[in-house]
């Protein structure tokens, strides 16, 4: 493992060994004991994006390693004015020991990874989040107790976020189901892998993709840069909900999961986020963890 660019270049021993770690810096961050295991190193973090859980929770999990991060914005740098991708990453990698980017296009942070030395961390692209489906895993196996044989179920756009945790889920021996209107799939190729790989089910019906489902998990209707198109994907969406009548249909002992900031009464309701908020903000924090056992692995 050489960098974390997207789920699907990783092994489920790969994953499971990252998750082990994880686990472990949280017990010893809640009990007081020091891990500077990055001790002298700096994290260059680079924001297309704006943020809030992956720049305080990269910075921090820096800090807690004993290592410095840098806020890197646009306007910081030179690839705000033209610089290529390419030259940033050659001349990055002779000041820092890793890279987090925050970005839209996953070509962007390919490039970094191809032409520069260090190791290199998506932080988010529109294709995929992985950091985020890491610290998802690290949250379902606290719950439930195990990953494998879980059901999965995914309601609202096949965003980002549904990519990678359809890769994630799979390749961690978990059913999954999604349920999102038919304009709004996940990525083909990814949904073509998916159903050759694993037990996988895309469909326009909510309560069929929700049947027995260990886990529910929804995302915004809009994702930032889609502002615009609110309207339309409001419309699109409707029905699309995580509620009481949905929460019946799952097992009784379901857990909801959300990667956050939520819009209550869209995506789902007020009533149901804050009878799981436990499991949310725990999958909110899991953030710190997971993506500390990734600096880890990459940069020590």
């Amino acid at each position: 493992m050489k960098h974390l660019l997207k789920l699907q270049d990783l092994s489920r021993q790969e994953i499971t060994e990252i998750l082990d770690l994880a686990d472990q810096l949280k017990y010893e961050k809640k009990n007081g004991i020091p891990h500077p295991h990055l001790a002298g190193k700096t994290l260059g973090m680079i924001f297309q994006k704006s943020s809030t859980r992956t720049r305080v929770s990269f910075e921090a999990g820096m800090y807690q390693l004993g290592g410095s991060a840098l806020f890197l914005s646009p306007r910081d740098l030179q690839i705000g004015r033209g610089e290529p991708i390419q030259d940033t990453a050659r001349v990055l990698s002779r000041y820092l020991d890793g890279i987090m980017i925050r970005t839209f296009d996953q070509a962007e942070v390919e490039a970094l990874a191809e032409y520069g030395t260090i190791p290199v961390i998506n932080g988010l692209t529109d294709y995929c989040h992985p950091c985020q489906v890491l610290a998802d895993l690290m949250t379902m196996r606290e719950y439930k107790g195990k990953l494998e044989g879980l059901k999965f179920c995914f309601i609202g756009d096949g965003n980002n976020m549904a990519n990678s945790l359809i890769v994630g889920c799979i390749i961690m021996g978990i059913k999954v189901a999604i349920a999102c209107p038919k304009e709004y799939q996940p990525d083909p190729e990814i949904m073509a892998w998916a159903k050759e790989n694993g037990d996988f089910l895309c469909t326009e019906d909510v309560m069929k993709a929700a049947r027995d489902a260990d886990a529910l998990y929804t995302d915004v209707w809009a994702s930032m840069g889609q502002e615009e198109e609110k309207a339309v994907r409001e419309a699109a969406f409707r029905g699309y909900q995580i509620n009481d009548a949905v929460m019946a249909a799952a097992k009784p002992d379901a857990m909801v999961m959300h990667c956050l900031p939520a819009h209550r009464e869209e995506e789902i309701t007020a009533k149901v986020f804050e009878a799981h908020a436990n499991e949310i903000f725990d999958e909110a924090e899991n953030r710190l963890h997971a993506q500390k056992a990734v600096l880890v692995k990459l940069m020590k």
